[in-house]
């Protein structure tokens, strides 16, 4: 029986790329790439020549019964993302859950996950916190804010930059506009930038300077 190799990626910088990462995406029989464009310009980098096959959220409930027949059947398989943790608000989840309800060894080797360096870089108390992923687009957003209003942990969020000043402002209507956050985008990269603060006065920041860059967004949670 094969195993399934849950493998991190860079979230920005390639150097954050681990030895044994490499090793592993070099050994396996298939590697399952949420996009094989993003995926081949990092195998290229590390030389790394085995096969790739597409997997990501609009394909993985067809091709996940294929994959666990694979694996087996004694294959070694490796799944990356984008960037980051497959399954940490990326596809992941379903393939573990059906290679663990089958009997096959998951492997999750550790490595680059967006929200920890911009939790730990935040200033924000880091002991305890809950991790929101991205909200719900439409349904069920109000509903969400209305409960992580009361959290009292800090509380952290994924966003894309067209919708920083909305989610900012939806927050200061929840839980005030005197609620302290940060925000950290382009983790890793050049321009990686942290700002901290109000949420008001956050949004008055990207409410003038365009925000561009993969966010996460940092919120101290009820009274802190």
């Amino acid at each position: 029986m094969g195993k399934l190799f849950v493998v991190p990626t860079p979230v920005g910088n390639l150097e954050d790329m681990t030895f044994r990462a490499v090793r592993v995406l070099k050994e396996v029989g298939l590697i399952l790439a949420e996009d094989t464009r993003t995926t081949g310009i990092l195998l290229k980098h590390f030389d790394i020549q085995n096969k790739m096959q597409s997997y990501h959220k609009f394909n993985e409930h067809k091709a996940v019964s294929h994959i666990v027949e694979r694996l087996d059947g004694g294959e070694d398989i490796a799944l990356v993302s984008d960037a980051g943790t497959p399954g940490i608000s990326d596809p992941g989840f379903l393939v573990v859950r059906e290679c663990v309800r089958a009997g096959i060894k998951v492997e999750c080797l550790p490595g680059a996950t967006a929200f920890v360096p911009a939790l730990v870089s935040s200033g924000i108390p880091s002991d305890k916190f809950c991790f929101e992923g991205f909200l719900p687009p439409k349904k069920g957003r109000m509903t969400r804010l209305k409960i992580l209003s009361e959290e009292p942990r800090t509380i952290v969020f994924y966003e894309s930059p067209h919708r920083v000043v909305k989610t900012l402002t939806q927050l200061a209507e929840y839980m005030g506009e005197d609620r302290y956050a940060a925000t950290c985008r382009e983790i890793s990269k050049v321009y990686e930038d942290t700002r901290r603060g109000t949420l008001k006065e956050l949004i008055s920041h990207f409410s003038v300077n365009e925000p561009k860059g993969e966010f996460v967004i940092v919120v101290s949670g009820k009274d802190n």
